[in-house]
């Protein structure tokens, strides 16, 4: 079996996808997959750094306004859509499988063109306009967000890494607080921005030290690779404060928390409920809203709370998350409510599907040029760095 991903550009298209491959190969070990990607997006370390391989095409970005570079997008596209078609034609491509950003047009149109179907997955709850164009290209669209409307969507949820979706945090709590230096009797809190930090978080946290240090909390602190040279050790007295600039392991740190402070992210709300960690979500004040949205679910089910970065200050900490954190019953009810939200299957479904997919005609679930789709042949009819 042959697939080709296109998830390229940001660690929310490239994570998911890579998710996917490790659960098709799990599936079916000889499946063979490769990655487009462009020379410039985190695809070119964490692609090879996964163990596959990385097809390289031009990156078209699409301009969001009416500007003069616009005139130059026919052209850029149509070399990216001949330079991905090739990868189809030299890979003998079974499948194609989109995860939007600057990869998945060209991908999505070249598959088109060499008629190879077209499988088209939407983690956010407001589809990209790559996504959108796949959905009337294939009737095999899934969605990550149980929110999201796209054309003959189903909701699926976001493929995660074993690492993360098989995690049990009650076994490996005592293990990972000893691994980043915690103690195994307090409440932990876990604070994380994006992959580069948030530096509001970041300064409303360590004002809070104190109250939280009397509160008998500890702290374990991902500031971001930019805004800590190594580990500090912010301790006060026997409560630990540990910074670090960025953690590898994940999963040890969802293990070592009972509650975290976070942006809200379609990869952290689905990390987060998948494996059952409560969390205080401070969404990204920019764009159109979305990490909202993808918070809201998960607070309204009662696994998390929702405060804006306008609000979030030393006085909420104290006044609110410090009363949630320090009360074991409701964190342990918090718990409870977001894994009953997590979708830590998300990745064998999705791959069943492509397997499926991949196995059918060539021509199975693609839609005709009217853009009218022919239900017949369809299963289902239905972050840069942060310095806010």
């Amino acid at each position: 079996m042959k697939v080709v991903l296109a998830g390229g550009g940001t660690a929310g298209h490239i994570e998911p996808a890579l998710a996917l491959a490790d659960a098709l190969r799990r599936i079916d070990p000889s499946a063979h997959v490769v990655c487009l990607g462009t020379e410039r997006g985190l695809e070119t370390r964490l692609v090879p750094m996964r163990g596959y391989e990385l097809a390289e095409i031009p990156a078209v970005p699409l301009p969001r306004k009416l500007t003069p570079q616009l005139l130059t997008v026919p052209g850029r596209l149509n070399s990216a859509i001949g330079a991905a078609a090739g990868v189809l034609d030299r890979v003998g491509a079974d499948v194609l499988v989109g995860f939007g950003g600057y990869v998945a047009t060209p991908g999505y149109l070249a598959a088109r063109r060499r008629k190879v179907p077209i499988v088209v997955h939407e983690a956010n709850p407001l589809p990209g306009l790559a996504n959108r164009l796949g959905a009337y290209l294939t009737t095999h669209v899934y969605t990550g967000h149980p929110n999201a409307e796209m054309r003959n969507s189903r909701f699926i949820g976001i493929p995660l890494r074993e690492q993360i979706s098989k995690l049990d945090r009650l076994s490996t709590g005592d293990k990972a607080r000893a691994h980043f230096g915690l103690r195994p009797d307090l409440p932990t809190l876990l604070v994380f921005g994006g992959s580069q930090g948030a530096q509001t978080v970041n300064d409303v946290l360590f004002t809070s030290a104190n109250e939280l240090h009397h509160a008998g909390v500890q702290v374990l602190h991902v500031v971001g690779p930019k805004n800590a040279d190594g580990p500090q050790d912010r301790t006060q007295g026997d409560v630990p404060y540990v910074v670090v600039p960025y953690v590898d392991r994940m999963d040890l740190a969802y293990a070592a928390a009972d509650m975290a402070l976070c942006r809200s992210g379609a990869m952290t709300c689905a990390e987060l409920t998948a494996v059952g960690l409560p969390a205080a979500y401070v969404p990204l004040p920019i764009g159109n809203g979305e990490q909202r949205l993808n918070a809201e679910p998960v607070v309204q089910a009662g696994g998390g709370l929702l405060i804006d970065q306008a609000a979030l200050s030393p006085q909420w900490i104290r006044d609110t998350l410090l009363p949630v954190l320090t009360d074991t019953d409701r964190v342990v009810a918090m718990s409870e409510a977001a894994s009953r939200m997590g979708r830590s299957h998300a990745d064998e479904e999705l791959a069943q599907e492509v397997l499926a997919v991949a196995g059918g005609s060539r021509n199975r679930g693609q839609a005709p040029i009217d853009g009218q789709v022919d239900y017949e042949s369809s299963r289902y009819s239905d972050d840069g760095e942060d310095r806010q």
